[in-house]
């Protein structure tokens, strides 16, 4: 035996061989291209820090982040029935949603928690565009329908985060159906006199935009979500004419009176607390938790002056 092969020499290259990196440490830009280290970029709500740029957040995430110190409780939807189509492309579709449930860890494209945020309870529906991009299938419409009566039942606002690229074709009629049932429960919402809030994040498209994303009392927006309905380019060979810069986008809707603000994602939450406490017509909400100081802090060597015995 070679001691020097066979022990001296391995173990120097182990000493100095190159480390393994895990490949999900980092991220990239898509809009700068610059590299942000996983921890900062999370901490940053998904926000680029280098150019602004807002990144798709996960529904759980998104959730996490916007209740009182990221607790709610996730509201059971019921399940649809398998495949009632019998749909199949270059996959079956209890295929395609075997693998997106193992990618995300969800059961469908959306999530319903209730909590507090702000100290003001509240339902909110989240999309998560990872799963099969947040199409609206019969789970979806299922999940809207129980977090409106969820809302009613409970006398709270209902929030919604929409992220979709429309309806689901693997569902066929099914899945468009899901457009009259969540505008039924948008009417629900507003005979019970409850605030409807939409945030509408990047995409929102087709029959999402079409039904339960553009009826809400108050319309908000996060920077550089595309908005629409139709895509850019069927709208240009529709019309046979070219399409103003920025078409679609939330700051050019928001000029032309189809959005109330466009609000960065740090700051929405505080907006979402601000919006139902008024609309719920309570007081607005205290920041911190000590009191106001006196305008006069009293002077304990100054006695009050006796009042006059009458």
């Amino acid at each position: 035996m070679n001691w020097i092969s066979n022990y001296v020499r391995p173990t120097i290259n182990s000493l100095f061989s190159r480390r393994e990196v895990p490949e999900n440490l980092w991220s990239k830009c898509p809009e700068c291209g610059t590299m942000l280290f996983h921890r900062e970029l999370a901490d940053n709500l998904n926000v680029c820090t280098s150019c602004d740029h807002h990144m798709a957040l996960r529904a759980r995430d998104r959730l996490a982040t916007l209740f009182d110190l990221g607790v709610f409780t996730e509201v059971p939807i019921p399940d649809p029935i398998t495949d009632p189509l019998n749909f199949r492309d270059q996959k079956r579709y209890p295929d395609r949603m075997k693998a997106a449930q193992k990618s995300t860890g969800e059961k469908d494209a959306m999530l319903v928690g209730e909590g507090s945020i702000g100290k003001t309870p509240v339902v909110v529906a989240v999309q998560d565009f990872s799963f099969m991009g947040g199409s609206m299938g019969m789970y979806v419409g299922n999940a809207f329908i129980v977090a409106a009566k969820r809302a009613i039942k409970l006398k709270r606002p209902l929030i919604v985060f929409s992220a979709a690229g429309g309806a689901r074709m693997q569902e066929g009629i099914l899945s468009l159906m899901q457009m009259p049932r969540t505008t039924v429960a948008i009417e629900m919402l507003k005979e019970a006199g409850l605030p409807y809030i939409v945030v509408l994040t990047h995409p929102t498209t087709g029959g999402v935009t079409a039904s339960y994303a553009m009826l809400g009392d108050v319309h908000i927006a996060e920077p550089n979500a595309l908005i629409g309905f139709a895509g850019q380019r069927v709208i240009e060979q529709t019309l046979g004419e070219k399409l103003p810069e920025g078409f679609q986008r939330a700051e050019y809707l928001l000029d032309h009176g189809m959005l109330d603000r466009v609000t960065h994602r740090k700051q929405i939450r505080e907006e979402l607390i601000t919006i139902c406490r008024m609309l719920m017509g309570q007081s607005a909400a205290i920041k911190g938790s000590l009191p106001a100081p006196d305008e006069e802090p009293a002077d304990p060597a100054k006695k009050p002056k006796a009042g006059k015995k009458k």
